[in-house]
């Protein structure tokens, strides 16, 4: 009769206190994330569906979703193109002021976003510094849908620089040069070397621009200009029914916010999960 192998010993874990690790991250994320996320959920599933349907979807919120997530997928496109060649400048060329434009990226950050939107719109207004030379050629930016988009690219570019600026650092411009020693263009070792190792980075900048941007009030509220069914944002709406008291109806509101956002963040995340796979599954079969 054969005797039982007693299982191997469990290799001891290089950093101790996992179990009491994990429960306090779980209990951190559950005080600050799902606790409230699942009282809005709650809130709002708590009401009837006909009262939930009027001040979800009537036509001035409609208008609202529209122009919070329209322009917040714009705002994140425009700063995924213009992100990329800032941080591709910082990163590969030497020229006078570089450390200071380097600073200036992270001023969003920094800055108050009260102050961020009367300093928009001191200079798209009117009679701002800009605005005067812009509306005589009819273009209107205060006060309208296209100053709810300049705050919000604003507010976003950091996230997109940031993000792919350490990748483009850690590049190794061997692989360019061997690209190019192969007969490789420009745009061919832009596309072909360089671009798919920056898309998993760049998606994840996309994603956090438009995650700040769909939820911006401070900096937007005072360039938009509120105007009913034309360049009112879903926060202002959701503020307009706490102030009147209708918790309800700020429940329904956020809870499809907190909807829509969650299936368009999950649709990037797994797009940038297929690329990944792909450009891996392309750079083993290389």
């Amino acid at each position: 009769m054969s005797a039982t192998l007693a299982p191997p010993p469990r290799p001891p874990r290089v950093l101790p206190g996992f179990s009491l690790s994990l429960g306090f991250t779980v209990s951190y994320l559950s005080l600050l994330v799902l606790i409230p996320l699942a009282a809005v959920a709650l809130r709002a599933a708590g009401q009837p569906l006909e009262s939930f349907w009027q001040a979800a979807a009537s036509p001035r919120v409609l208008a609202s979703y529209r122009l919070s997530f329209g322009m917040a997928l714009a705002a994140a496109a425009i700063n995924s193109v213009f992100g990329l060649l800032l941080a591709w400048s910082l990163t590969r060329y030497r020229f006078p002021g570089k450390r200071l434009v380097d600073a200036l990226v992270d001023l969003p950050f920094a800055l108050p976003t009260a102050v961020a939107g009367i300093a928009l719109t001191a200079l798209y207004a009117g009679n701002g510094w800009l605005g005067q030379y812009l509306e005589p050629l009819g273009v209107k930016v205060a006060f309208g849908p296209l100053g709810v988009l300049v705050a919000l690219i604003f507010i976003g570019l950091p996230f997109v620089v940031r993000t792919v600026q350490p990748v483009l650092e850690d590049l190794e411009s061997e692989l360019e040069e061997a690209a190019a020693c192969l007969g490789a263009r420009r745009w061919q070792i832009f596309r072909h070397v360089i671009l798919p190792t920056l898309q998993p980075a760049l998606l994840t900048g996309f994603a956090l621009a438009f995650a700040r941007a769909v939820g911006e009030y401070g900096s937007v509220i005072f360039i938009a200009g509120n105007v009913p069914m034309v360049s009112e944002i879903t926060p202002l709406m959701i503020i307009s029914k706490l102030e009147q008291f209708d918790y309800a109806g700020a429940a329904a509101i956020a809870s499809v916010m907190l909807a829509a956002s969650f299936l368009l963040l999950l649709a990037i995340n797994g797009l940038q999960f297929w690329s990944a796979r792909r450009h891996g599954r392309a750079g083993g079969a290389r």
